[in-house]
This record gives C-alpha cells, structure tokens and sequence, in this order.
C-alpha cells in the first residue's frame, strides 16, 4: 500500500511539473512575440499604471505601496540610463592593462580613437519587464487591507520629489562628464548622402 500512494505523489508531481513547465514556455513564447513591438508594449504598462493611479486615488489609500513603486521605477530607471561598465572602472582598468604592457590594452593608441557603443546596464525590454511585473504587483497589493498602512502622502510625495532631484542631478553630472548619451535618437551626429 506505502508503494502505490508513492506513486501516486510521484504521477501527480510529474504532471504538476508538465502543466507548469507548459506554461513558462506560454509565457516565454508571449515575451518572446512581444519584444520588437515596444511602443505597444509601453501603452499597456501605461495603462496599467493609470488603472493603479486610479485605484489610489479612488481608495485614498496605499500610499506606502505608490511609494515603494515609484522608488523601484527610479531604481530601474536609473540602471536603464547607466552605462554597463562604468568609465571610472574603465579608465582605471585601461591604466592598469597599460602599466601591464601585455594586456589587450596596447591597440588603440588614444582613448578617443575606439568606437564604444554605449551598452545599458538595464536593457529596455528588461526595463519594461520588471516595471509592468511591479506595476502589476503594486496593483494586486492594493486589494489587501493588510498593506494599506496610514501615512501622511504629502511628506512621501515631496521625499520622492527629492530623491529624483538628486539622482538625476548626479546622473546627468556623470553623462556630462563622461559624455555619453543613453538615447540613440538625440544628439548624435547623422551623416546624410
């Protein structure tokens, strides 16, 4: 009797496994059908966001959870705007593979005669992946009464006013700096025929 509920167990575990592993390749199949569309994309993750907003402002309440949201979505959007790798890491590495005089170092003779392309940290469909799975949580959570803890919003509001103040300040510091720009579409040159 112990070998046939064993069995049992087991059957039903394998066919958990199936109907869960069939649906992560739905899944992935729909990411993978969606990733050149990106403005589309975009829209629904902005509908959804408007449809939270909404949700907020109709319950007056939540606030701690639009807040934990919108400090993730700066989050994500700085390490969208980040280089990969770093130019302070890259000039330092440079010198060191110079000093070292067999490194991969030796070919370009100037720092400005290599084409670099500049490389998210964060690509954009990763970006837009974790902000609608945010969006979506932040959503679901505001269905709990648990989560809706009372703060005063205004304090929270001008707080998160003043961390992207500050991020950006410090990032568009560093793109001036290091002069990169993380959009493709303003500011480089374009050569016409």
């Amino acid at each position: 009797m112990m070998d046939d509920s064993g069995e049992g167990t087991q059957a039903l575990s394998t066919r958990a496994a199936g109907i869960f592993g069939g649906l992560q390749v739905h899944y992935q199949s729909i990411l993978d059908k969606s990733t050149p569309h990106s403005g589309p994309r975009w829209v629904v993750t902005g509908l959804f966001l408007i449809l939270f907003m909404c949700r907020i402002v109709v319950a007056q309440g939540w606030f701690i959870i639009c807040y934990a949201l919108a400090i993730y979505m700066l989050n994500l959007f700085l390490a969208f705007l980040t280089p990969k790798i770093d130019p302070e890491m890259a000039e330092e590495i440079e010198e060191a593979e110079a000093a070292n005089e067999s490194g991969p170092g030796l070919l370009p003779v100037k720092n400005d005669d290599e084409f670099r392309p500049f490389i998210r940290r964060l690509p954009e469909f990763k970006f837009w992946l974790n902000a609608t799975k945010a969006v979506l949580l932040s959503l679901v959570c505001s269905f709990f009464d648990v989560l809706n803890i009372p703060v005063y919003w205004p304090i929270l509001l001008f707080y998160w006013f003043f961390l992207f103040a500050i991020t950006m300040r410090r990032q568009i510091e560093h793109m001036i700096k290091y002069r990169y720009l993380p959009f493709t579409n303003f500011g480089k040159r374009r050569y016409n025929r």
